[in-house]
């Protein structure tokens, strides 16, 4: 019975691992400095860290889900994952995709809402009427690189979205470890007990504007910029 249960155990690790890599078939955007569109590529291929150590860059989301306690929604990466796995990290972070024509949309930044709802039913089981595009509060967007392991990291431009209400999870464990709602008042402690496993996006977002937007939910719409990218 051992025997039998570690076999069972190794298989799925293999067929997890095996969709982490069908994954990166998938297309992302990629994009210019000033996030014009200029072609596709792979996931792969946008994530692994070429020889000179660049990354090619690409149109990313970042989702911070806030429930009506104004808890923020926090997620441990799956250890599966290729990039940054076992890292703990903001509610959703994912890619509209090149090959689904209705998040390549720009207008109204209606294309990465898309994306966003798609992603959260994908890895949290979020009911796609509970995160449509009209719910999501478009906030700025960030441009940051980082090398990851020195095989896989990111270079995005990162567009920043807010849920703000109550839903229903079933997290997907290909995706995601764990999952926790944060209070605004816990969240100095929650990052210092979590310093050395924080994907560097939600490092970023953190250390320089989750407080105040946390702090005023009710008039995001006076942080909506989308002149302006970020850059780290």
């Amino acid at each position: 019975m051992v025997a039998v249960g570690i076999i069972r155990h190794l298989l799925q690790r293999v067929s997890v691992r095996s969709l982490q890599e069908a994954a990166l078939t998938e297309r992302c955007i990629v994009v210019n400095n000033h996030d014009k569109v200029i072609g596709g590529a792979s996931k792969g291929d946008c994530h692994r860290v070429q020889p000179d150590g660049g990354l090619i860059l690409h149109r990313a989301f970042s989702v911070f889900l806030f429930n009506s306690k104004n808890e923020l929604l926090i997620q441990k990466r799956s250890p599966q994952k290729l990039t940054f796995p076992n890292c703990v990290t903001n509610t959703c972070c994912s890619h509209p995709l090149h090959e689904i024509a209705a998040e390549v949309v720009e207008a109204d930044v209606l294309g990465v809402r898309r994306a966003a709802g798609r992603r959260l039913n994908y890895e949290l089981g979020i009911p796609l009427e509970q995160a449509t595009p009209e719910k999501f509060q478009y906030l700025t967007r960030i441009h940051y690189c980082d090398p990851g392991d020195g095989k896989w990291g990111e270079h995005e431009i990162d567009y920043i979205l807010v849920l703000h209400g109550d839903v229903t999870l079933i997290p997907n464990p290909d995706e995601v470890s764990e999952v926790q709602y944060v209070a605004r008042d816990r969240l100095d402690t929650f990052l210092e007990s979590q310093s050395t496993q924080l994907t560097p996006w939600f490092r970023l977002i953190a250390q320089h504007y989750l407080r105040l937007w946390w702090d005023n939910l009710h008039q995001l719409h006076k942080f909506q910029d989308h002149t302006t990218i970020h850059r780290f």
